[in-house]
């Protein structure tokens, strides 16, 4: 990768200096001049809007009437420096895309009461980089180095939303005396902002403003709960590309045998970057014992014949919707005795708990079904001492199960988690909500309390469900789930 430029000091046409190495370098008045000239005028393109953009109005509509009065500041966020001048793979704040539909950095969404009880809401954005000053060729961020952007009528044509150069926004902030409510975290600059116009004095106001920002993270949370049906489309674009995934994993895996984990990660990658925009979180490529450090993602260890190998991974669509599925399958092909014991009873466990998602039961009971399915073979297996209600109500099952069944899906892995807990955790099920079902075992290799022989086995079992009106729709049912349709489906794909 060639080293960004950075920019000298400015004239009256202010012209950026290239960097090579850590070391400027000079720029020719004739060269100067000569970069200025000899374009064609690519101002303007006619494009079509975004999918969603007849969506995103819909849901700017919806939070405007939510805060009628109030000023709201909902940003992208910015690039963040990996090391020395390269940064991070950019990923735009859910809210933010949620309501514009647009994945670039730095830009914001400002909605400002317009006197009548509504507001005037308008995108500011980066513009296009100047072709006066040499920003376009030597700038870090022109467009000869990060490829074009589109000018701002053009994104206001593409969103279906009022645009403004992002430069203005400090100075659009600072007009009036609207109350604001922000979107924190996603932009320090913005942030201090809003602080220095609130200017509160103690910690009183503070906690009060605090408040205020809160509760337009949480009601936004609140409004994304329940999928549209174009959303619901995304997320299984994103499952279906996740299923290819795992059939790449597992006629990659003679190769995995002959490297590390990591193979089967790459492979992973390589069809969430072919068919979406990336992986949803990190992959969980876990073989052997690793299977029982839930959040492995460091996927360096050896893919040996006669482990299982725990794959949790999903693919994010080009518009941030992510699939989380889990499959844990056999490295040889076949499960042993004991492999097969415990993965029955992990696959009985979410069975239960898929035929308890339903519009109308309680969000909890898809968990509470799972859960009393696994702590009755415990119970069966002579691990945990009955009866099965008071292992339940002491939770000593979590020993060996660890984590909840599942969480709602949607633009983030754990979607909604700041939602309003009576909606949402202690809430009933509605249609349109996407959830996973995902119950596992768990026995650490180190735990004298199991046989020897159960030791290092970890299994999970997830899956992408969609609460319907009549009940629920398997998004990830492409992928096999039963001990015998696992070893069906690695016995077509594996290599002979």
């Amino acid at each position: 990768m060639s080293e960004q430029q950075r920019p000298e000091a400015e004239t009256d046409a202010p012209v950026f200096s290239p960097r090579k190495n850590g070391q400027a370098q000079s720029v020719s008045d004739e060269l100067a001049a000569w970069m200025r000239t000899g374009w064609a005028d690519t101002e303007r393109r006619d494009l079509e809007p975004v999918e969603q953009a007849e969506h995103t109005a819909r849901r700017r509509a919806r939070i405007s009437a939510a805060f009628p009065g109030e000023r709201l500041v909902v940003p992208a966020g910015q690039l963040l420096t990996r090391s020395n001048d390269t940064e991070y793979p950019f990923r735009a704040a859910t809210n933010y895309a949620y309501l514009t539909g647009d994945t670039s950095d730095g830009g914001c969404l400002v909605f400002t009461p317009d006197g009548h009880g509504g507001h005037d809401v308008v995108l500011y954005l980066k513009p296009r980089s100047n072709r006066d000053n040499g920003e376009f060729w030597l700038g870090g961020y022109g467009e000869l180095w990060t490829g074009r952007r589109n000018s701002l009528p053009e994104a206001a044509e593409l969103l279906g939303v009022a645009t403004a150069d992002v430069r203005t926004l400090p100075d659009a902030l600072r007009s009036g005396d609207t109350a604001v409510r922000i979107v924190r975290g996603h932009d320090a600059e913005l942030d201090a902002i809003v602080d220095e116009l609130r200017g509160d004095a103690d910690e009183e106001s503070r906690a009060k403003s605090a408040q205020l920002d809160s509760d337009l993270g949480v009601t936004l949370a609140d409004h994304r709960l329940v999928k549209d049906a174009w959303e619901v489309a995304q997320l299984q674009l994103a499952v279906d590309a996740t299923v290819r995934g795992f059939n790449d994993v597992v006629k990659a895996l003679p190769q995995a045998k002959d490297t590390s984990e990591r193979f089967i990660e790459g492979t992973f990658f390589l069809r969430a970057r072919v068919e979406g925009n990336d992986v949803g979180y990190g992959t969980i490529a876990a073989s052997g014992s690793n299977a029982t450090t839930l959040h492995w993602t460091r996927n360096d260890g050896p893919v040996r014949e006669g482990d299982l190998l725990l794959l949790d991974a999903g693919v994010e669509t080009r518009t941030l919707y992510t699939a989380d599925v889990t499959r844990t399958m056999p490295v040889s092909g076949t499960f042993t005795d004991t492999q097969r014991k415990v993965y029955d009873l992990v696959h009985a466990a979410q069975e239960a708990g898929i035929a308890a998602v339903a519009p109308g039961r309680p969000f909890t009971a898809f968990h509470e079904a799972s859960q009393r399915v696994l702590a009755e073979g415990l119970v069966e297996w002579g691990l945990l001492e009955g009866p099965v209600d008071r292992v339940l109500e002491l939770g000593l099952q979590r020993r060996y199960t660890l984590h909840g069944t599942g969480h709602m899906l949607g633009m983030d892995v754990h979607d909604c988690a700041v939602s309003r807990q009576e909606l949402h955790l202690y809430g009933d099920l509605e249609p349109g909500m996407v959830l996973t079902v995902e119950p596992g075992l768990y026995f650490q290799p180190d735990d004298l309390t199991v046989p020897e022989e159960l030791r290092g086995i970890g299994v999970r079992i997830e899956d992408d469900v969609l609460v319907t009106e009549d009940g629920r729709t398997v998004m990830s049912a492409g992928l096999p789930r039963s001990s015998a349709e696992v070893e069906s489906w690695l016995a077509e794909r594996l290599p002979r």
